[in-house]
């Protein structure tokens, strides 16, 4: 009798420490990476708000030369993380995060107004499906691409003060033609969760293309009425999504 409590003693401790170790490691590292034509200063707000939840927040500065150079960049700051993260992309970010997503170490995916590749597509054959509202990228004679600054504000953040985007429009980060037309990979959101946020009133990419992605990729998905940098001019709800997101690979 004593051995057999002492026996069912010893299974139940090993059944224990199982079912702590089968857990999901929580998730509390957070990479945030920007799209084309400006920096990473933008995602100040959310991550502010992040750090005050108590995540470590990474910000990826790509150098938007190439979509391997900028999908490179994110795994360099991806192997500086302690155990998993929670990549999150806006805009042509998320031709990156598709790629970078693939690393081991990375849980799940928020793409935020953002691209959503299947294998083989370019950022300018995902556009030319649903062309977008706005016409205003133009490029360098050296293959470079920019926003006319007389449309930054409406084509790609017209939820912010004009101050501010007269600001973005005069310090564009311009992104290599060749960064939009090369081919993706195999995405990671074929194997790993993903979010994905539509701007019902993105004018840079057409929210019916956004719609079309997400559903193709099963991403869960959130509405909200705004523009294009929808992560710049609504940060709490866009914080609140990342966390929920987090959350849930948490569990």
């Amino acid at each position: 009798m004593f051995k057999k409590s002492l026996t069912t003693l010893a299974l139940s401790l090993v059944l224990s420490v199982y079912a702590q170790s089968s857990m999901a490691e929580p998730v509390k590292n957070i990479v945030l990476v920007h799209g084309a034509f400006v920096d990473g200063s933008g995602w100040n707000p959310v991550a502010r708000i992040l750090d005050k939840a108590g995540y470590k927040v990474s910000i990826v500065q790509e150098p938007q030369t190439s979509l391997a150079d900028d999908a490179a960049a994110t795994r360099r700051i991806l192997a500086l993380q302690k155990g998993k993260s929670l990549l999150v992309g806006h805009s042509y970010g998320g031709m990156i995060i598709s790629d970078a997503g693939n690393d081991p170490s990375v849980a799940g995916l928020v793409y935020i107004a953002a691209f959503q590749p299947e294998q083989g597509e370019s950022l300018l054959s995902l556009a030319k499906k649903y062309p977008p509202a706005a016409t205003s990228i133009t490029q360098t004679a050296d293959h470079f691409l920019y926003i006319k600054p007389e449309n930054f504000h409406a084509d790609f953040a017209a939820d912010l003060p004009v101050k501010e985007t007269n600001l973005l429009a005069r310090s564009q980060v311009m992104p290599a033609e060749a960064a939009f037309t090369a081919p993706a990979g195999v995405p990671a959101w074929k194997t790993k969760p993903s979010w994905a946020v539509v701007a019902t009133q993105d004018r840079a990419i057409n929210p019916e293309l956004e719609r079309f992605m997400a559903k193709r990729a099963h991403s869960t998905v959130t509405e909200l009425k705004g523009n294009h940098a929808i992560y710049a001019s609504q940060p709490e709800k866009i914080a609140a999504l990342i966390e929920k997101a987090a959350q849930s690979l948490s569990q």
